[in-house]
């Protein structure tokens, strides 16, 4: 009897101790790498309905800041190209399809073409001299080549969440 008192006693004491609404821990960890995530715009890249059935190029692109906070980084994945191909690229002030292109993030010089793989893919990134922006509407544009500015995929980035 006196031992299972003992040992009653000792469960619910360990029990307290585990669930113990007193202890104060750090609740929530954030760091230097989460505020950059909070400042990267995003875009779902795909070729315009018009050239369905012509060309297919689908990917991703973002721009967030650059170490020093004064410039931006762009990136871009190309999927689905013609292996092989070289393809100029950019981002935009405005928005896919739209009349509303207010030109060139940056300058044209900024972003080297993309030159695709035998597997149909491209990757480029940019570094524009330029603080990254906190609102207004972005796009990249990728075109046939530099001869023909047709472009053959294109996403609208997508703000930072707040």
């Amino acid at each position: 009897m006196f031992a299972n008192r003992v040992l009653t006693t000792t469960l619910v004491l360990l029990a307290g101790a585990a669930c113990n609404p007193f202890h104060r821990g750090q609740a929530v960890r954030v760091s230097a790498e989460d505020a950059a995530l909070n400042t990267r715009w995003h875009a779902n890249l795909a070729s315009p309905a018009s050239l369905a059935g012509a060309v297919q190029m689908n990917g991703s692109a973002s721009m967030a800041p650059a170490m020093d906070s004064t410039r931006t980084i762009v990136t871009l994945s190309l999927a689905n190209a013609a292996p092989g191909g070289v393809h100029p690229w950019e981002a935009r002030l405005g928005e896919c399809g739209m009349v509303t292109d207010y030109g060139v993030f940056g300058a044209s010089e900024d972003y080297k073409q993309l030159k695709v793989g035998s597997d149909g893919h491209a990757n480029g990134s940019a570094t524009v001299s330029r603080r990254t922006p906190v609102s207004g509407g972005y796009f990249v544009a990728v075109y046939a080549s530099d001869a023909n500015r047709m472009v053959v995929a294109c996403g609208n980035m997508a703000p930072p969440t707040r």
